[in-house]
């Protein structure tokens, strides 16, 4: 694989990398061109190569090309213009991909849904986004719903359009957002800049398995950076265990995006099931979206070695983020790594007082000195305190290096007794027991504590509350330990790895 051989690993090179390429763009923007023409230009170098393979589909580079620009002449017939949000309410596959990029053509923003919300909630989204069609609705939502393939049909022209740039990029649904819905509109354009592939580690040899959900931030960003820099994808319809390896192991996939629920469901595996796959081509794994244990990422670690394994926190919003590999992982051992590619960090107290190094606070990041808005909200407004700081609401500390730990959020926080309890460093303790899947911890009133742990746990059969609780005693000071424990034969978090714990613990209350 020379294309991911050659570029640097380390991420001390890739900020290198990325500030030189940032740099290039400020000196020439004039040569930018849009998503779309980059589509275009890497279908006229690839052409018959594949671009996408879905199942047993799969989609060429020029017919990915000429399929999205017969697309985006559909949109435009059915009066999608420059600046529109259109809602895409579509599963994973081969049509998602192509409806971006006629979207992109035309200069308006994907708005991308899960195919499965529920009819309010899909309404209450797509009147916030106030595209003039909605993409795959299985249902009336006000508004025309069309599928990909009546798009497709509108029109036989499939020559390349004008190029042009959509205000936006993407405009994704908050993933934590249980009340009232919220978009996070991109600050970014349609340009194709090359900044995503330096930051993801994907070059054009790159061969990526995509097995979470597009309508997550995380999976479109990192699927579109690998088409951007020319990189075929494998998309999956939804995660599975044993086929994230079997797929890697038959495309001889050199990168691959997880979250920590993937990688926990995929390392307890039995290990005569793992053995039945060659992995050894992977060369790059990106986990975020969530906290991971760090017995879980060391495991990881030891199996594809610490150069592979990379992690980034921020949030869709996009302010500032923060990235490590392994090898710096082993040396700050459960940090999520330094700010990367621009931006600032701090922890700050309760009153607003900026923390120094050891001292845990709010995690509150602005964009870079001169740097345009990365994002703005529909739906909600954003509340920045002095200075441009904002919060996405994480509680955490840097150490003297710079590097960042997270503790939870802070609307998860659980107060017992006075002191504090993150769910998350719960969680980590519960699920490093081999008979657990995954589990959430709430907070429910109590009236001698004021609240009390419990924890909901999806467990193997065999395992009782008893030797959960032991296990725990050995990881856990006292307070901390859950006063009640549930157990469930439901998933607890979505393919994207996301918990919400509000849901769960309103649920509760109810009974």
């Amino acid at each position: 694989m020379t294309g991911q051989g050659q570029q640097p690993r380390g991420t001390a090179a890739m900020a290198e990398r990325y500030a030189a390429r940032a740099a290039d763009i400020m000196a020439h923007p004039e040569s930018l061109v849009s998503l779309g023409a980059q589509l275009g230009r890497i279908a006229a170098a690839k052409g018959d190569e594949t671009a996408v393979t879905f199942e047993d589909e799969r989609i060429s580079w020029a017919a990915l090309h000429r399929r999205s620009n017969r697309i985006a002449r559909g949109l435009a017939a059915k009066g999608v213009r420059q600046g529109d949000l259109v809602t895409i309410a579509l599963p994973n596959g081969i049509g998602f991909i192509e409806v971006c990029y006629g979207l992109w053509k035309v200069g308006a923003t994907p708005q991308p849904v899960s195919s499965r919300l529920p009819e309010a909630e899909l309404k209450a989204i797509a009147d916030l986004a106030g595209g003039p069609i909605v993409i795959g609705a299985p249902f009336d939502t006000g508004r025309p719903s069309v599928s990909v393939g009546e798009l497709f049909a509108l029109s036989a022209d499939d020559s390349d359009l004008a190029d042009i740039l959509s205000p936006s990029w993407k405009a994704p649904t908050s993933g934590g957002s249980t009340g009232r819905p919220k978009l996070i509109v991109s600050g970014a354009s349609s340009a194709a800049t090359g900044l995503s592939g330096i930051v993801w580690r994907i070059g054009p040899d790159d061969i990526c398995l995509m097995p979470g959900p597009l309508y997550h931030n995380g999976p479109l960003i990192t699927t579109f950076a690998a088409l951007e820099a020319g990189a075929p994808v494998v998309l999956m319809p939804k995660f599975d265990a044993e086929k994230t390896l079997a797929l890697i192991d038959r495309h001889k996939a050199t990168w691959v995006y997880m979250v920590p629920t993937m990688m926990g469901r995929i390392w307890r595996l039995p290990d005569e099931v793992k053995a039945n796959y060659d992995i050894a081509s992977l060369k790059t794994l990106w986990h975020l979206a969530a906290p991971c244990p760090p017995w879980l990422k060391e495991a990881w670690i030891g199996w594809i070695g610490p150069d592979a394994v990379m992690e980034l926190y921020g949030g869709t919003e996009g302010i500032a983020s923060t990235i490590l590999d392994g090898n710096e992982w082993l040396a700050h051992r459960g940090s999520v790594g330094r700010v990367f590619g621009g931006g600032e960090m701090a922890a700050f107290s309760a009153d607003g007082k900026r923390l120094p190094p050891g001292e845990t606070g709010e995690v509150f990041m602005r964009r870079a000195e001169g740097a345009p808005e990365t994002y703005r909200y529909l739906g909600a407004d954003s509340k920045p305190l002095a200075g441009g700081w904002e919060s996405i609401g994480d509680i955490g500390w840097f150490d003297e290096d710079g590097y960042l730990y997270l503790a939870d959020r802070r609307t998860d926080m659980i107060l017992v007794g006075g002191a504090n309890v993150y769910p998350a460093e719960v969680e980590s303790a519960i699920d490093d027991h081999p008979l657990v899947q995954s589990s959430c911890v709430i907070g429910l009133p109590d009236e001698d504590l004021g609240n009390k742990v419990h924890a909901i746990v999806q467990a193997k059969p065999g395992l009782t509350e008893a030797d959960l609780l032991a296990h725990l005693a050995e990881r856990l000071v006292v307070y901390k330990r859950p006063r009640s424990i549930e157990f469930t034969s439901e998933p607890l978090r979505d393919d994207a790895g996301k918990v919400r714990r509000s849901q769960l613990r309103q649920e509760r209350l109810k009974t």
